[in-house]
């Protein structure tokens, strides 16, 4: 891993996965403000996991399953293919595009970073589901100039979700603690604020987890949203071990994920 200069003004430029291509003028009639952002996303998108419980019985022919993150053009092609209409419009619940967590922030980084906010997607730990004590997750940081401070946003958190799980904070506007970035979630098991078991996803959790999501923090800083790292599902035991050098590179890039002006290059994975 190494770094070099870079302008913090990253996060006002669209990077390979939030560059809406052709389709940018489709943003121009959409709400310059988070909130409504985030009600526009909900109109666009249903959760591949929650999407199955939360609105009813899906159709037959419905497929839930996929979970490949696409760049947003893509995603807008589809989105777009299947209803030409303003992405203002909400799409019938079953008619949506299907994502993750990770592509309802995607696409909400570039709508902000179109209007000329700085935004970020963020990999780490939500607090609110209610799987783990802190469940792995992806949700965007905004710029809020007129309070020079950095806000959390999740636009997967619709009226459905809020119900389900029992949440009461401003979507828009996501409180200190309810989400955890990777990066300093390795800081609080380090210091031993929490166990590294508290963090995971479903039966995966642990340190070696928490190293995965840190990498891809890193790289989501630098506008690399998807890397070689999301295939750690395909990992055997043996190799979801780490030792005190890797524990080592990761204090190293807990530290780097909080200086966005340096250059991060995280090599390839021996699994992979």
């Amino acid at each position: 891993i190494m770094s070099q200069d870079n302008p913090t003004t990253i996060h006002k430029e669209y990077g390979q996965y939030t560059d809406p291509g052709g389709h940018a003028a489709l943003f121009e009639v959409l709400p310059h403000h988070e909130e409504g952002l985030c009600g526009v996303m909900q109109g666009l998108f249903i959760h591949d996991y929650s999407g199955g419980f939360l609105y009813g019985d899906p159709p037959r022919d419905k497929d839930l399953t996929p979970r490949e993150t696409v760049p947003v053009a893509e995603r807008l092609d589809q989105i777009m293919g299947a209803h030409n209409q303003s992405l203002d419009s909400a799409r019938p619940v079953f008619e949506r595009q299907v994502g993750t967590c990770r592509d309802y922030a995607l696409m909400l980084c570039s709508m902000l970073r179109h209007h000329g906010t700085a935004a970020r997607v963020r990999c780490g730990f939500a607090r609110y589901f209610g799987f783990n004590d802190f469940d792995d997750h992806w949700l965007v940081e905004y710029w809020r100039h007129d309070e020079s401070r950095w806000a959390m946003a999740d636009a997967q958190l619709d009226a459905a979700h809020r119900k389900h799980y029992d949440i009461s904070f401003p979507i828009h506007d996501v409180p200190t603690g309810q989400f955890v970035s990777a990066s300093a979630a390795w800081k609080m098991i380090r210091v031993g604020s929490f166990d590294a078991s508290q963090f995971g996803h479903g039966d995966d959790d642990g340190e070696w987890f928490m190293h995965v999501n840190l990498i891809r923090d890193v790289l989501a800083m630098q506008n690399n949203e998807v890397s070689p790292w999301d295939q750690w599902r395909d990992v055997d035991g043996d190799n979801r071990v780490l030792d005190d050098s890797i524990r080592t590179l990761c204090d190293e890039m807990a530290h780097m994920a909080m200086r966005p002006q340096t250059r991060a290059y995280i090599t390839k994975p021996a699994w992979l």
